[in-house]
């Protein structure tokens, strides 16, 4: 019996550790991914600038990957994932058959809607992007050459996706962990060679480049793996009516968001030629401590709110989910800060060279401090979807997002006339502080309040927070006019304001002693690749 028990705890243990090795890959090719988007973007804002060339390829580039969202990405870990590691646990021979009937069906429809594409290219670019007959209808004709050339990246990106749920399922993580970084490279590596002959067009060569490269990684490790391919449409495979099943809720919300998305880019692009390239620059600079932060806590959160959920255990339940809102929130607030007061160096430093210009880079921190406040509301949805998630419960999440696409709808109309582009920006801000409020409520409703020291972790935060905004502001007007007004003095101060804003920060929570930083400061310590003698 004690030789059972020991193996078991021995089997446990070997199991977390292969679970955190999996996840120290994903983080580490998600971190590396968003730091070589961010070279991408530079090289694009340096060869470019904010013209309307950049806004038409915006829009051209968001075709395949909407697409892609819609078609694999919304169902990578909600349907391809769970049903294709079922059947590799069956055995070989049935998941084989799985993976060739997927695969094939999948050629077969992303080849006629690659087709469909180059043929509808006009269609989609009056739908996305018709506002451009007001600023410059040549931009309207450059945006349907883009589209028409990066139609094959949809065939691309989402056999990239399929194989990626291949590889998930076979516990396989380090390759598509490596691919999506490589993806990004396209464009760091084409555009500057191709730029002086092609021109815009270089940004297009370079997506299909990345996303070609992409494929190639994930095909060769499928293949590494003992996986062959064969060509076998089978439409009555009951893996495929799982995988639909699963993915009908997914697909309705996609559906929506899907409307979202190109009624923005169309109001955007009447607003002016450059505000779509505007607003691309600001939601890059944003979205960096969503991905890094909200969302890889969410994912961590979620296969334990889903055990706490199966085991009827609500007090473990709240404590998991309470612990990720304030660690969430304790992370992204300090960005939002130093984004918010440094907003305009760090943009100076990351983007105003060659053809980006100051003018720009004013714009650009326009939208910036307005998406800063849906930030901090998109901080929190995050974990609050995952946890309706973790209780098998994916229709509410999606009805609660049709609502918010109808508050942008209302807020967007209604402020694009007087305000420009920058009321979308507070329509989109508008959005997540609803889509927040409502899932608030409803998780009240369905899980019942927090505890109270949940919301005294929130207030304590808050005011670090203040304390950080106080000491970075009074850093700022200090050094202002000491420091040049070039790339060194952007860079100065940026480090030294932020920094100090950064210590009285953690000073601050520390001095108080929250748990989750006391609890992230132990993490950290213990992965610190020093031994103590």
């Amino acid at each position: 019996m004690m030789t059972d028990s020991n193996e078991a705890t021995e089997t446990n243990l070997s199991a977390r550790r292969g679970l955190a090795r999996s996840a120290g890959v994903l983080a580490v090719g998600s971190l590396v991914s968003r730091v070589l988007g961010l070279i991408r973007e530079m090289v694009i804002a340096a060869l470019f600038g904010a013209t309307g060339q950049v806004s038409a390829f915006r829009v051209a580039a968001q075709v395949p990957t909407l697409l892609y969202d819609f078609l694999v990405g919304g169902m990578l870990s909600a349907a391809l994932v769970p049903v294709l590691s079922d059947y590799a646990q069956r055995g070989r021979r049935e998941f084989v058959q799985v993976v060739g009937a997927l695969v094939s069906l999948f050629i077969v429809l992303l080849t006629a809607l690659v087709i469909g594409l180059e043929l509808a290219a006009p269609l989609l670019a009056n739908l996305l992007a018709g506002g451009f007959r007001t600023s410059d209808p040549t931009l309207l004709d450059l945006t349907v050459q883009l589209i028409r050339w990066l139609a094959p990246a949809v065939w691309f990106l989402s056999m990239a996706g399929v194989l990626m749920a291949v590889l998930y399922a076979l516990q396989r993580f380090t390759v598509p962990a490596m691919a999506t970084a490589v993806f990004n490279l396209g464009i760091v590596v084409a555009a500057p060679l191709l730029a002086p002959f092609i021109g815009i067009f270089s940004l297009a060569v370079g997506l299909l480049l990345g996303s070609l490269t992409q494929l190639t990684l994930m095909f060769f490790d499928v293949r590494r793996a003992g996986v062959p391919f064969s060509w076998r449409i089978n439409l009555r495979h009951p893996a495929l009516r799982r995988i639909l099943w699963l993915y009908l809720p997914i697909a309705a919300g996609l559906v929506v968001s899907l409307f979202q998305v190109g009624l923005d880019r169309r109001l955007a692009s009447a607003t002016g030629e450059q505000s779509i390239a505007w607003m691309a620059n600001a939601t890059t600079l944003q979205q960096m401590p969503l991905g890094l932060i909200s969302v890889a806590i969410s994912l961590a959160a979620l296969p334990r709110l889903s055990q706490h959920f199966a085991a009827g255990d609500d007090v473990a339940y709240r404590q998991t989910l309470a612990r990720g809102l304030r660690m969430v929130w304790m992370l992204v607030l300090p960005a939002g800060v130093l984004l918010w007061l440094l907003g305009a160096p760090i943009t100076r430093l990351l983007f105003e060279r060659g053809a980006f210009t100051a003018v720009d880079t004013e714009q650009v921190v326009l939208a910036l401090n307005i998406y800063l406040l849906g930030m901090l509301f998109a901080a929190i949805d995050f974990p609050l979807n995952f946890a309706f998630y973790a209780r098998f419960n994916t229709w509410l999440p999606a009805l609660v997002g049709v609502i918010s696409v109808a508050i942008y709808v209302t807020v967007a109309l209604l402020l694009v006339e007087p305000l420009g582009f920058l009321g979308l920006v507070w329509a989109d801000t508008a959005k997540q502080a609803g889509h927040a409020a409502i899932m608030v409520l409803l998780l009240w409703r369905v899980v019942g309040r927090l505890r109270a020291d949940t919301l005294r972790g929130f207030a304590t935060i808050v005011l670090a927070g203040g304390a950080m905004a106080a000491v970075t502001f009074s850093a700022i007007a200090l050094l202002a006019d000491q420091l040049p007004a070039n790339t060194p003095g952007a860079l100065a101060l940026v480090i030294v304001a932020g920094g100090f804003g950064l210590l009285a920060y953690t000073a601050i929570l520390f001095a108080v002693r929250l748990p989750e930083a006391t609890m992230l400061a132990t993490t950290v310590r213990a992965r610190l690749p020093l031994r103590r003698k």
